[in-house]
């Protein structure tokens, strides 16, 4: 069987994911870069196949990682105004910003199932608060929102609230109003998308737009098998070779619809190293060492949250750099690994602790790093949504 080394495997990660100077999309046009992607931030996306969007400040910090050049107003510019990346649940009912082909594949290989589960729960929640005949409440409900949010156009959730006063209704088991869950199973069911939000790059208060009127083409629409055999074919392309329990953690599929996502593609086993992968059979791996460069990825970043096993580039950091709950803070790294942490302090200072002695010149290109992070915030203060040990330990002086 042939195997693949762990440096092999880091050198394919810098160069995939875009974390090297060579790699990463510039404002020069290319050949396969698409016409509304002047900055390269889709470009960048579609790198890590999509970005991670629980946390605002990640969609932004991650795309910029990626590109030479791009500023926060290119990352809104392809979110807002040409709508070439669209911010979706998805995945492991994680929020994600696509490239629209690949949120395509998204909707119909993995949405659907969240939907159908998160329906289920509502319908539950809703006939425990005394609610008769949930699931025909939550429809009607459903379509007075729907409606109001064609009449206005776009509308903030508690404007929708205020046309429909059903959305109101209280929900025992979370002791909260049931507006948040019915905007939740509108967007995972697809019906309508979040737009910009209110304030600035880092505010999570989102306006709602009906799919069909944001999109304004609809996206593609797969049959199920053929956008799992898709989505399959996309992570192996960006994360492979990777054992494929990493593939169905990511996807959140089934042991089934793994198997037979994998069987519509040509893979190979390979072997990592006492652990079984694939790969896809037209995209070997050749041996290579990571380029020693530096970068700071922030908070959720795709990178890290690509696999479920991920000794290979996290090393013994795990306990400082993750929170209680498998969600990863902003880390720093050299020669496609993980050595660091980082954080920003309430003065916009972005501070670094190196975890491990990488050496003089590693500790410069990750001081040069940060400086590019900073450029970037550009003295906004980002704070993540999960906050892990280094930190909050960083963060706090």
């Amino acid at each position: 069987m042939e195997r693949i080394t762990v440096a092999a495997r880091r050198a394919r990660l810098v160069a995939r994911h875009r974390l090297s100077a060579a790699t990463r999309a510039s404002r020069e046009p290319t050949a396969t870069r698409a016409s509304g992607d002047p900055a390269g931030v889709v470009e960048a996306a579609s790198a890590v196949l999509g970005l991670h969007a629980t946390d605002p400040a990640t969609v932004h910090l991650s795309a910029l990682a990626r590109t030479d050049g791009a500023v926060v107003a290119d990352v809104e510019d392809a979110l807002y105004t040409k709508r070439s990346l669209v911010r979706m649940l998805g995945m492991r009912r994680t929020v994600w910003v696509l490239d629209r082909d690949t949120a395509a594949l998204v909707q119909h290989g993995c949405a659907h199932t969240v939907a159908a589960t998160q329906r289920r729960r509502l319908v539950g929640h809703l006939d425990g608060s005394g609610i008769p005949d949930a699931a025909a409440w939550l429809a009607e409900v459903e379509a007075e929102t729907l409606a109001a949010l064609h009449t206005r156009g776009e509308a903030f959730a508690a404007e929708l609230a205020t046309d429909v006063p059903r959305l109101r209704t209280r929900i025992a088991a979370t002791g909260q109003n049931a507006t948040a869950r019915v905007l939740l199973q509108l967007a995972v069911d697809g019906h309508i998308v979040r737009g910009r939000p209110r304030g600035s790059w880092t505010s999570t208060q989102y306006r709602w737009s009906p799919a069909a009127t944001w999109l304004g083409d609809p996206l593609a629409a797969p049959s199920v098998e053929a956008a799992q055999a898709g989505l399959a074919a996309r992570w192996l392309t960006v994360f492979g070779p990777a054992p494929v329990s990493d593939l169905r953690w990511f996807t959140g599929w089934t042991a089934r619809e793994t198997t037979r996502a994998l069987a519509a593609l040509d893979v190979v086993d390979v072997d990592l190293g006492a652990t079984p992968g694939i790969r896809l059979a037209d995209d070997p791996v050749p041996e290579a060492e990571p380029p020693a460069e530096a970068v700071l990825l922030p908070a959720l970043d795709p990178t890290p949250m690509g696999w479920q096993s991920r000794d290979w580039f996290l090393g013994a950091h795990r306990d400082l750099l993750f929170d209680r709950t498998g969600n990863i803070g902003p880390t720093v790294w050299w020669e496609g690994r993980v050595v660091g942490g980082w954080a920003q302090r309430d003065g916009g200072e972005v501070v670094v602790r190196l975890l491990e002695d990488v050496g003089t010149e590693a500790a410069a290109a990750v001081d040069a790093a940060a400086h590019r992070v900073a450029a970037h915030v550009d003295g906004t203060r980002v704070v993540p949504r999960f906050r892990t040990p280094l930190e909050k330990e960083l963060a706090s002086g």
